[in-house]
C-alpha cells in the first residue's frame, strides 16, 4: 500500500513543495495526483530560483516574451511565475472540483520584500489573485506584524491564504484570529464565504535545528546525567509544537467557529511546512510519521516525499501522546529556553533566507533578460585589480543584504545623509512619465516640422544644456528636421559666432532654465530676443521662442510675459544634472526629429536593467556606482571617461553629473573627459577608467590604449554600445551609478553648494560694475610682457620670484612644482569654446599629463562653473588650477543692464577665483592682454 495514497484516509492532504515548468510540461505532476492522490502544490522563491537558475527550461519562453515588448525583472519573472502557477492549477483543478474547495491549491507567495508591508502584501495578493486568474490559487502570506492584517483584509476580499512562516503558538492565534475575522467581515457585508479555503504553515524542522542548539549548547555545560536528559529532548520540539498547535487549532475552530461554519466557511487547516529532515541522526521521515491527523496538509519536497512514499508509516499520530508534548516543552521551558523568543528569531531568519532567495531568482532572471535581449541593452564589464574587486564584492553584498536598491527606489534618504534626499529622486521613474505623455511632444514635434524652422538654439547652462548638445553633436539632425545649437557662454566671440551661424528669422529658441533664476540663461534670452524682435518685429518674436522650466518659475512668468509660443514643464522633484530624459531633454530632441518612442524605449531598456528588482550583483548601474565609490575610498577619484569619437559629447554631459553630484565636503571624484592620451607611465594608481565603446565605429587606437590599461593593472569599466541610438541607456546607467557612488562616499549627491557661491560673488561684482563701470582693481602678482598674473595668497610669493627669474614659464612652472602625487591640474578658460582654442589647450593638456605624471582636466568658463566647478571648490583640494582670461576684441551689450557680456565673464572669472581662494586652492590667473591666439599659444608652450 502506497502510504501517501492513504493519508488522505486519516484525513490530511499530502502537497508537494516543488514546481519547476517542465515538471509540469512532462506530466510528472499529473502523475503524482493520480498515483499518489497529490493535493496540493506549495512554491516560494528558492524553488523557483531552482528551477530558473539551473535550467534553460524557461529561456524560449523569456524570449518569447521579450520578443513582443521589452519588461522589468519582476515583471518577467512575475510571467514565468504565473504561467506555471497556472499550468499548475489547471492539472490540480480536478481536484479542487472533486474535493469542492477542500483541496487542490497552488500557492504562490507573495514577495519577501514585503513581509514588513502591510499594504504592499495586500496590493500584491490582489495582483496575483486577478492576474492568474484561477480559483484555485492560495496567495502566500507571511505571519509577520505586517503580515496579518494583511490577511484578515484578504480573507475579507475572498482571497485564498496560505499563510507562512509560522513557529509560535502566540503568532498562530493571531493569524487564525486574523482569518475567522476576515470571515466575519465577509459575511456582514453580505460576501460569499463558502470557497474562501486557508492554511497556516506551520515550519516544522526549522525549530529542532534551532533549539538543538540551544540544548547542546546546556549539555555543554552540564553533569553527565543531566546532559544526558537534556539530550533526550532533541528532535522532539518541533513535534510536540506542533501537537500543541494542533490543540490550539481544535479550540480555535471549536464551538465558536460554528456559526461561519453553519454559513459555509471552512475552518483553516494547519499546514506542517519544513518537513525535509534536516539532522541526518533523525528519521527522513519524522516530520511526516508524527504529525498526521485530521483536517491537515503536509507539503513535501520530492526526496521527503519519495521517502515517505518508500517507508512512511500512516496512523492517527498527531493526537498521540499530546501530554508527552506538553511534558516536552515546559521542560525545554524550564532550561530556560524561550519558544517564543526562538520563533521570533526565526520568523526574522525566515524573512531574510526568502529574501536572499528571491535575490538569487531576481539575478537569474536578470542575467535571462539581458541574454535574451542581446546588444539591446548596452553590456557593461569591469577589469579591476584584486583589491578592488575585494571592496566592490563586499559593498555588493552589503547593497544586498540591506536592500540598498530598493530603498533607492523607494526614496530612503537615510542612503545618503537624510538631508532630503528623498525630494529629489524623480528622475528614476520620469522615462514611465513622459512615455505616458509623449503625444504631446510628438505633436509639438510635427508642429516644428510644419513650420519649417532651419535652426534651434538652446540657451541653457549645465544639465539645461549639456544633455541637448550629446543629442545635436551625436544624431544630428536627419532629413529637413532643425539643427541645435547649444549656447552655453557669456564669452561675447562664442555668442557672435553661433549668431553668424543662424539664421534669426528661421530659428527656433528654446531657452532651458529649472528655477528661471540662473543668470546666463536670462540674459542671453534677452540678447536674442532683441536681435529677432529687430529682425521680425515685436509682433512676431515671441512665436520664435519656447521656454522648459519647472512650474511657477520666473522663467515661466518670463515667458508668458513675453507670449513664448510654448512653455514646456520640467518636474520639480529632478535636479538639472539628472533632467535629460525630462522634458529637458526630449523637448530639444524632439525639435531634431528624434524618435522619441524609440528615445524613451531605448531609456526604459536601462531603467528596467537598474531597477530596484536588479539585485545589485546583476545591477550595471549599480555595479558601476560601487566601483566608483570603492575606487574613491581607495584614492582613486579620477574618473578618466574615454568615448568613441562618434559619441564623444557624452563624456561633457557624465562629467557635470559626476562632479557636481559627488564633489563636496572634501570628498567626490574628479571627472577627466576627453584626455589626450599619454605613456602609461603617465597614469598613476588615483585612476579609474570608463570607455565607452561604439562598436559600429570604434577606434582602435582607443581600443588598443584600454587593453594596455588593464594589462598594467588600472582598473576600467567597459560599455559596449551597440549603435548610436542607445546612448540614450547611458544617461539613466550613469545617474543610477553616481546615486551609489554618491552613498557610498558619504555625500548628497543631488545638492551643489559651491556652484551657488560662485554665483552669489558672480552677482555681487556685476552689481559693482553696474555701479562703478568697472571691476574692483585686483593686485597682481607679477606682469611678463602682456601676461598679468594673479596667485593664491599661499604661492603668489614664489610665483611671483620665479616670473622675475624665468618669465612666464618659470612662474607656470613654479605654479605647478606644487603638485604631488594624487594631484590633479585643471585649465579654465574663460575663453570662446572653439575649435583653435580647443586644440591648443589640449595640447598643453598632453604635456602637462606627459611631465608632471597627473590627471588633467579642461573646461571653458562659465561652462564648467555649472559642472565640474562644484567638484574644484567643494571636493578633494588636490587640484591645481590654471585660470586663463583675455581681453575681448569686441564686446556685447546686455539688454536692459549697464553690463557687457564680456564683462559678466570677467565678473564669473573673478568669482571663480574667489571662492577657490575662499576654499583654499592652489591657483594662478595668467591674464592676455592682445592677440589672445598668440597668448593661448605661449601659455601651451610655457607649459611644455
Amino acid at each position: 500500500m502506497n502510504p501517501l495514497k492513504t493519508l488522505s484516509d486519516f484525513g490530511q492532504a499530502a502537497w508537494l513543495d516543488f514546481l519547476a515548468r517542465s515538471f509540469i510540461e512532462k506530466g510528472d505532476l499529473k502523475r503524482l495526483v493520480d498515483q499518489d492522490d497529490l493535493r496540493g502544490v506549495t512554491s516560494n522563491p528558492a524553488i523557483f530560483e531552482k528551477a530558473i537558475a539551473d535550467t534553460d527550461e524557461y529561456d524560449a519562453a523569456v524570449a518569447s516574451f521579450l520578443a513582443g515588448n521589452d519588461a522589468s525583472v519582476s515583471t518577467l519573472y512575475d510571467h514565468l511565475a504565473m504561467q506555471d502557477i497556472r499550468r499548475a492549477a489547471d492539472v490540480l483543478r480536478p481536484v479542487y472540483e472533486s474535493t469542492r474547495g477542500a483541496d487542490g491549491y497552488v500557492s504562490l507567495e507573495v514577495s519577501p520584500y514585503l513581509a514588513n508591508d502591510t499594504e504592499g502584501t495586500i496590493a500584491e495578493a490582489r495582483r496575483f489573485w486577478a492576474e492568474v486568474d484561477r480559483p484555485n490559487l492560495m496567495v502566500k502570506v507571511p505571519a509577520t506584524d505586517a503580515g496579518v492584517p494583511a490577511i484578515r483584509t484578504l480573507t475579507s476580499e475572498g482571497l485564498n491564504i496560505n499563510v507562512t512562516l509560522l513557529f509560535s503558538q502566540t503568532a498562530y492565534e493571531q493569524v487564525a484570529r486574523a482569518y475567522i475575522d476576515g470571515l466575519r467581515e465577509r459575511l456582514r457585508n453580505g460576501g460569499d464565504i463558502s470557497r474562501i479555503s486557508s492554511v497556516a504553515s506551520f515550519f516544522i524542522s526549522r525549530i529542532d535545528v534551532a533549539v538543538d542548539k540551544l540544548l547542546e549548547a546546556k549539555m555543554a555545560g552540564a553533569a553527565p546525567a543531566e546532559a544526558e536528559r537534556i539530550g533526550a529532548l532533541r528532535g522532539k520540539v518541533a513535534i510536540a509544537n506542533g501537537k500543541q498547535a494542533y490543540q490550539r487549532y481544535k479550540r480555535l475552530f471549536g464551538e465558536d467557529f460554528d456559526d461561519l461554519r453553519a454559513a459555509g466557511a471552512r475552518a483553516q487547516r494547519l499546514l506542517w511546512a519544513s518537513t525535509g529532515t534536516k539532522n541526518k541522526a533523525y528519521s527522513d521521515v519524522l516530520y511526516i510519521d508524527e504529525l498526521i491527523g485530521p483536517d491537515t496538509v503536509n507539503t513535501m519536497p520530492p526526496a521527503t516525499m519519495d521517502a515517505f512514499r518508500d517507508h512512511g508509516h500512516v496512523g492517527y499520530t498527531l493526537e498521540a501522546d499530546v501530554d508527552e508534548a506538553d511534558a516536552v516543552m515546559r521542560s525545554v521551558a524550564d532550561l530556560g529556553v524561550d519558544i517564543e523568543a526562538v520563533a521570533h528569531e526565526l520568523v526574522v531568519d525566515g524573512v531574510r533566507l526568502f529574501a536572499d532567495a528571491a535575490d538569487k531568482l531576481l539575478g537569474s532572471v536578470a542575467r535571462k533578460r539581458l541574454a535574451a535581449l542581446g546588444d539591446k541593452v548596452n553590456a557593461q564589464s569591469l577589469v579591476l585589480p584584486q583589491d578592488l574587486t575585494d571592496a566592490v564584492a563586499r559593498l555588493t553584498e552589503d547593497w544586498r543584504a540591506s536592500g540598498a536598491i530598493r530603498r533607492l527606489w523607494a526614496g530612503d534618504a537615510s542612503l545618503w545623509t537624510n538631508a532630503g534626499e528623498d525630494k529629489w529622486l524623480g528622475w528614476l521613474r520620469v522615462v514611465e512619465t513622459e512615455t505616458s505623455r509623449v503625444d504631446e511632444l510628438i505633436k509639438f514635434q510635427r508642429d516644428v516640422a510644419e513650420l519649417e524652422f532651419a535652426d534651434a538654439l538652446l540657451i541653457g547652462m549645465g544639465g539645461s544644456s549639456l544633455g541637448p548638445e550629446v543629442l545635436a553633436e551625436t544624431f544630428g539632425a536627419p532629413g529637413r528636421a532643425a539643427r541645435l545649437h547649444v549656447i552655453d557662454s557669456t564669452d561675447p566671440e562664442q555668442i557672435a559666432a553661433i549668431e553668424s551661424r543662424i539664421n534669426l528669422k528661421r530659428t527656433l529658441f528654446i531657452v532651458a532654465s529649472k528655477s528661471g533664476g540662473t543668470l546666463e540663461p536670462n540674459i542671453l534670452k534677452d540678447y536674442f530676443y532683441e536681435k529677432v524682435a529687430a529682425a521680425l518685429g515685436r509682433g512676431e518674436v515671441g512665436s520664435r521662442f519656447v521656454a522648459i522650466t519647472d512650474p511657477g518659475s520666473s522663467m515661466e512668468e518670463a515667458a508668458k510675459a513675453a507670449s513664448f509660443w510654448r512653455t514646456f514643464h520640467g518636474e520639480p522633484t529632478i535636479g538639472g544634472r539628472y533632467a535629460v530624459l525630462s522634458r529637458f531633454g526630449l523637448a530639444p530632441a524632439a525639435v531634431t526629429g528624434m524618435n522619441l518612442r524609440m528615445f524613451l524605449q531605448n531609456a526604459q531598456a536601462m531603467a528596467w536593467t537598474c531597477g530596484p528588482d536588479a539585485p545589485p550583483a546583476d545591477n550595471p548601474g549599480v555595479q558601476l556606482g560601487l566601483t566608483l565609490g570603492a575606487a574613491a575610498r581607495a584614492g582613486r577619484d579620477k574618473v578618466t571617461l574615454i568615448a568613441s569619437p562618434a559619441i564623444r559629447t557624452f563624456g561633457a554631459w557624465a562629467e557635470q553629473l559626476i562632479a557636481e553630484s559627488t564633489g563636496k565636503q572634501g570628498k567626490g571624484l574628479i571627472p577627466v573627459d576627453n584626455e589626450p592620451a599619454a605613456d602609461l607611465a603617465a597614469y598613476g594608481p588615483d585612476r579609474v577608467f570608463i570607455y565607452l565603446r561604439l562598436r559600429k565605429a570604434s577606434n582602435l587606437a582607443q581600443d588598443e590604449f584600454v587593453a594596455a590599461l588593464e594589462r598594467a593593472g588600472h582598473p576600467v569599466a567597459r560599455i559596449d554600445i551597440a549603435s548610436p541610438d542607445r546612448i540614450v541607456q547611458e544617461f539613466f546607467r550613469f545617474e543610477i551609478a553616481t546615486a551609489v557612488a554618491g552613498s557610498v562616499i558619504g555625500i548628497n549627491p543631488f545638492d551643489q553648494p559651491d556652484v551657488e557661491a560662485s554665483k552669489v560673488r558672480t552677482r555681487e561684482l556685476s552689481a559693482a560694475i553696474e555701479q562703478t563701470g568697472a571691476l574692483p582693481a585686483q593686485q597682481p602678482a607679477a606682469q611678463v610682457g602682456p601676461f598679468t598674473l594673479y596667485a593664491d595668497p599661499a604661492g603668489a610669493g614664489a610665483i611671483a620670484e620665479a616670473a622675475r627669474s624665468g618669465g612666464l614659464a618659470g612662474a607656470l612652472n613654479a605654479h605647478f612644482n606644487r603638485l604631488v602625487p594624487g594631484d590633479y591640474v585643471a585649465l579654465l578658460a574663460y575663453l570662446n569654446r572653439n575649435e583653435a582654442n580647443t586644440e591648443v589647450l589640449q595640447g598643453a593638456r598632453k604635456a602637462l599629463l606627459e611631465r608632471r605624471r597627473v590627471a588633467t582636466c579642461l573646461g571653458f568658463g562659465p561652462r564648467f562653473l555649472h559642472s565640474t566647478g562644484q567638484a574644484y571648490k567643494g571636493g578633494p583640494n588636490t587640484g591645481v588650477f590654471l585660470q586663463i582670461t583675455a581681453d575681448h576684441a569686441a564686446d556685447l551689450p546686455v539688454p536692459g543692464r549697464k553690463l557687457s557680456f564680456g564683462q559678466v565673464e570677467a565678473a564669473q572669472a573673478a568669482g571663480d577665483l574667489a571662492v577657490l581662494e575662499e576654499r583654499g586652492r592652489r591657483f594662478l590667473r595668467v591674464h592676455v592682454s592682445g592677440d589672445v591666439a598668440e597668448g593661448l599659444r605661449q601659455i601651451a608652450g610655457a607649459v611644455g
